[in-house]
């Protein structure tokens, strides 16, 4: 039996459709899962497994977790906050660049930049005036 890989627009499907269909606990389940699995593929299982062990992280790797099984355990609306919160504490230093690359986007970027100035410690240009 051929094996079926998904592509990234399908993983966006599992994770936002079970936000828009209610929070539908089956859908969130698959989307945490694939990310997951996503995660493992892009940087590997070893750093996968340091990245959610690291001692700075703990507090996201839990509340992440406990999300995870907080919808699991049928109490998708709950789970999925404490896991949003899991996963700003665990991505939050990447905020930043994310910022930065929305900024450079071809027809949005603009306006983009004008929202993330507004937004204070989200990615505003610190030392803009200087030259690296």
């Amino acid at each position: 039996m051929p094996t079926m890989w998904l592509s990234d627009t399908q993983r966006g499907f599992f994770l936002i459709g079970g936000v828009v269909l209610f929070f539908d606990r089956a859908m969130l389940a698959m989307g945490n899962i694939l990310f997951l699995i996503g995660l493992t593929i892009i940087i590997g299982p070893q750093k996968t497994l340091l990245f959610f062990a690291r001692k700075q992280k703990a507090k996201g790797t839990a509340a992440f977790f406990l999300g995870l099984l907080l919808i699991l355990m049928r109490w998708p609306l709950i789970g999925f906050c404490v896991e949003l919160y899991g996963i700003f504490i665990l991505f939050g230093d990447f905020l930043g660049t994310i910022a930065g690359f929305a900024r450079n986007a071809p027809v949005v970027g603009p306006y983009i930049g004008m929202l993330i100035d507004r937004v204070p410690g989200l990615g505003g240009r610190r030392n803009a005036e200087l030259p690296v």
